[in-house]
């Protein structure tokens, strides 16, 4: 993504979503099938993934800012319709995935570390 992304007029950079607990309360529900949704854009749009991620994190208590981030988020889409992985639905192609996992190998806090690439004819892809 570029500097001059449009999803980043909440989440500029340096700026970061805190629990905001002053701050009012949305409806869970609406939330979180907001953040569903967006997951499942992910396979298809790798540019959002980052940004719905991190507003993932809020789903137990989300506030008003965290919605105005998702709501951002939606809008980018909105803006950017024909951008994304398009798939030919009788063409061949050869995907590979790799991943890999350190269960409890960070010093500092033995948290599990995970990472993961797709390619898509050799091309990375995610």
């Amino acid at each position: 993504m570029t500097g001059d992304s449009k999803i980043q007029v909440s989440m500029e950079f340096g700026t970061k979503l805190t629990p905001s607990l002053e701050k009012p309360a949305v409806d869970m529900t609406l939330y979180r099938q907001m953040i569903g949704s967006l997951m499942y854009l992910t396979a298809s749009r790798p540019d959002i993934m980052f940004y719905v991620c991190y507003c993932a994190r809020f789903h137990e208590n989300p506030r008003e800012p965290h919605m105005v981030a998702v709501k951002n988020i939606f809008w980018y889409l909105k803006q950017t319709s024909s951008l994304g992985l398009w798939y030919p639905a009788k063409s061949v192609f050869f995907v590979q995935a790799f991943s890999d996992a350190d269960l409890g190998g960070c010093g500092l806090d033995q948290k599990i570390i995970t990472g993961g690439c797709q390619f898509l004819d050799g091309k990375l892809s995610s």
